[in-house]
């Protein structure tokens, strides 16, 4: 497989471990080893402190994917496989996919949620929003999308970049549109838990359909990209076969010291879920007022989930200058939406790291904003 590259991580190869500060961060702040550790009970502490550096259940530790199933209503730990969150999307796209199977993806997306699917030689339909209606992804599109050679749907909720978080009328749609239509739905679950009123929280697709497959892990709502975990889940028992054994190919098992650690994570979920959701909403406000007051520049639709949106640049500049202006001007690293195959007018903002007070001071008298 030929793949081109991945524009959103090179651009982050080039900016993010050598400029002063980032607004484009889809992660919340990183905890520290002393935290995680600190949270744990005896029992927990004598599982890390007596851990053996071998190699790993290939499924994923035991333990991990026991404490993965109390997010989730239906599945059940020999239904969820640990791997790192990229190599999930790589196998499931793989092994579910065949050249010349049409697939339907939303966009803009994360990259290797379209990439994978174009370089195996599939068809690509892509499912966009209306920003005039509030990043309003409309079901409808999907089933109007639908051909004889249709294999598999791709969703990601809440949304990467924009924010945006369905109903669950219209979630239920997308997933009745599959049943319907004897399609496998893939299902980017990676900022689940963000929601900013936990009120319009929705269920995993893995939850209410048989052949959907979700994707979930620590990077983003836990505060643990560092530990590279996370997991799929789904009730199709072969294609989990055939995922567990494409694996093989790939990492064959987890770290370790990872699976223990997130294991802990896990456990004091709702500690590490508070702490970032409390930062977020701190955040979500005052990047919101900056726009406000920045209007003649900057536009958005406010997210109501997870830690990043996409704002309309409004001068006449296309995003990417404007980007690498800012950053060589400022040291402040922004996204712009060419990243994500998105025209040249937008910038993804992150709201998600404690340091947005001080990135926002710094861009509040910059020139091309005034």
């Amino acid at each position: 497989m030929k793949i081109s590259p991945f524009k959103l991580e090179r651009y982050f190869a080039k900016y993010e471990f050598n400029t002063q500060y980032l607004l484009s961060s889809s992660d919340c702040d990183g905890f520290n080893m002393q935290e995680i550790l600190g949270m744990a009970t005896s029992k927990e502490t004598e599982l890390w402190n007596n851990l053996q550096l071998g190699y790993t259940e290939s499924q994923g530790f035991p333990m991990l994917r026991d404490e993965i199933t109390k997010m989730y209503s239906k599945i059940t730990p020999d239904q969820v496989m640990v791997l790192t969150p990229e190599e999930g999307i790589f196998i499931a796209l793989n092994c579910i996919l065949c050249k010349e199977d049409h697939v339907i993806c939303i966009s803009p997306s994360y990259q290797s949620l379209h990439q994978i699917v174009e370089s195996i030689g599939c068809d690509i339909t892509y499912w966009q929003p209306n920003e005039e209606k509030g990043w309003y992804f409309d079901p409808s599109d999907i089933e109007k999308s639908i051909r004889p050679n249709t294999r598999l749907i791709i969703i990601n909720f809440p949304h990467n970049p924009t924010g945006y978080l369905p109903s669950l009328d219209d979630f239920q749609k997308v997933i009745d549109i599959a049943k319907e239509n004897n399609l496998l739905i893939f299902s980017d679950e990676m900022y689940r838990y963000l929601e900013h009123d936990s009120v319009n929280r929705l269920p995993s697709a893995s939850d209410l359909y048989c052949n959907a497959i979700s994707l979930s892990g620590l990077s983003k709502t836990f505060g643990l990209a560092g530990l590279r975990i996370g997991w799929i889940t789904t009730q199709n028992s072969a294609l989990l076969n055939e995922m567990i054994a494409y694996k093989d190919y790939t990492t064959i098992c987890c770290s370790a010291p990872s699976e223990i650690l997130g294991f802990i994570a896990l456990r004091h979920k709702e500690n590490l879920i508070d702490i970032n959701l409390k930062k977020i909403k701190i955040n979500l406000n005052l990047l919101d007022e900056f726009i406000k007051n920045h209007s003649h520049s900057l536009s958005w639709i406010k997210p109501n989930a997870g830690t990043i949106g996409l704002a309309k640049l409004k001068i006449n500049m296309p995003s990417l200058d404007f980007c690498e202006k800012v950053v060589k001007d400022t040291g402040v690293m922004i996204v712009p939406s060419e990243m994500f195959y998105y025209g040249t007018s937008h910038i993804r903002l992150g709201f998600g790291r404690a340091n947005l007070p001080e990135v926002l001071k710094v861009l509040d008298s910059y020139e091309l904003l005034q």
